[in-house]
């Protein structure tokens, strides 16, 4: 019989017991990330130079000595099947050999100048052969090319209003850290030192919900719909089958231009998940990964749209644009750009991650099956989730509410005191050209162990 404090179909008193000794036999495990957690203390905000890395829920982050595919190494000297791969950002190994290769040879020519480089021409000419489009940009990270084709699209359509997806992601780009509650718009809490009423220039509908976004897109004010093609940053949260179709049809029809954010969803093939779709976007987004680790994003566009920005760009008086910064599509940059879309995005590396990612998801099933537990298994591509609800859902709202934050917490420190890594963010797990069948099914037996102390 189920406990009454039973959540996801596991009793809570088990899991706190467990978390609590998975946390004092990580601290026994790992002295010197401790001592140097002291010693970061002293000068970084929370210990850590960026604040996201207290989110792994650890007694104090694991410090780390080296990273080669998908190997991690920490100070303490344990080693990490890696399955988060810097969340995305190492999608496609840590350092792999192609792109560590053009970085060291580049450092000897160089860093950034503020000027096209020799892989500059041969860069756009691959970006514009994988996705599809024929014009681009580069920025630092996805974040910027975010910004740019917001500001793109409102100076094109003379719109001030961006429409975006209930739970989306798109970095820490303001406009969209907007949220849909009770019917309306509202900035989303937890932003710190936010003044400027973002959510006065956003419409936001639940995915999935074409009858919603024909509502919104009828007022005749948005510049663009941005949206990744399967939602990622409130779980994964898939498309129905028509609607991308419905949705590009009634962007056409209310003059609204298609803002495609790909940026977590390269794993899914290597032109993306918008072009395994057939879905015609006006931009394309990519960072992180784009260019195999090193700080890199780029956004696409058509042809017709870059006549636009010429003609916009020729009438407007000169000064800052608002868009770009001095390091973009820099040498180094650009160099790792072309050596990851050439070397490492490979057809053959695809057909890898996804061989094992289906060995993934079939094992994770079969364990679910095993243990009767009320969860499921989301697969796009190279990524896999872990959800904790019966069935799939079709809104980020339902997928939040399916949440269960101490059995993750528990099931990614009983994993990393095991060896494997997974990302502090959910339960998504990345499979990358570098990772194994070995890594694979120690994931799935660490999995095995957890339930099988969990559940009688």
């Amino acid at each position: 019989m189920m406990s009454s404090e039973s959540i996801a179909g596991v009793d809570q008193v088990v899991v706190a017991r467990l978390l609590e000794r998975e946390r004092a036999r990580f601290l026994q495990a790992h002295p010197s990330c401790v001592a140097e957690a002291r010693r970061s203390a002293a000068h970084w905000l929370n210990g850590v130079p960026m604040h996201w890395m207290t989110d792994w829920s650890l007694p104090v982050p694991v410090v780390v000595q080296s990273a080669q595919g998908a190997v991690l190494q920490d100070i303490d000297q344990h080693s990490y099947a890696d399955f988060c791969l810097g969340d995305t950002g190492a999608m496609f190994g840590h350092s792999p050999p192609a792109v560590a290769d053009v970085v060291r040879e580049q450092a000897a020519h160089g860093f950034t100048c503020m000027l096209p480089s020799h892989a500059t021409a041969r860069a756009g000419e691959l970006l514009a052969a994988r996705f599809g489009l024929p014009f681009w940009q580069m920025t630092q990270t996805a974040t910027d090319a975010n910004r740019a084709v917001v500001r793109w699209a409102r100076a094109l359509t003379d719109r001030n209003k961006i429409l975006v997806f209930d739970g989306c992601y798109h970095g820490t780009l303001e406009d969209t850290l907007v949220r849909l509650e009770s019917g309306r718009v509202v900035t989303r809490p937890g932003q710190v030192g936010q003044v400027a009423d973002f959510a006065s220039h956003a419409r936001v509908v639940e995915f999935n919900d074409i009858a919603a976004l024909e509502r919104e897109l009828a007022h005749g004010d948005v510049a663009c719909v941005l949206a990744e093609p399967v939602m990622t940053n409130a779980g994964m949260v898939l498309p129905t089958e028509s609607f991308w179709s419905a949705a590009r049809a009634l962007c056409d029809r209310h003059g609204t231009l298609l803002a495609i954010d790909e940026t977590h969803t390269l794993s899914s093939g290597p032109g993306g998940h918008a072009r395994a779709l057939g879905l015609r976007c006006d931009f394309f987004i990519a960072g992180k990964a784009i260019a195999g680790g090193v700080p890199c994003a780029v956004y696409g566009f058509t042809a017709e749209l870059s006549d636009r920005m010429t003609t916009f760009l020729a009438n407007k008086p000169s000064g800052h644009s608002g868009m770009g910064t001095t390091l973009a599509a820099n040498a180094l940059a650009t160099s790792a750009l072309t050596a990851c879309l050439e070397k490492v995005m490979t057809p053959a590396a695809y057909e890898h991650m996804n061989t094992l990612s289906g060995r993934l998801t079939g094992g994770l099933r079969q364990l679910i099956a095993k243990h009767r537990l009320p969860w499921h298994v989301v697969n796009v591509g190279a990524r896999s989730e872990l959800c904790f609800s019966a069935t799939p859902v079709r809104t980020a709202r339902e997928s939040l509410d399916a949440n269960a934050p101490a059995l993750e917490r528990a099931l990614h420190l009983f994993l990393l005191n095991r060896g494997v890594l997974i990302t502090p963010f959910h339960n998504m797990m990345l499979i990358s050209p570098a990772t194994t069948a070995a890594q694979v099914d120690a994931l799935l037996s660490g999995i095995e162990s957890f339930l099988s102390e969990l559940l009688p």
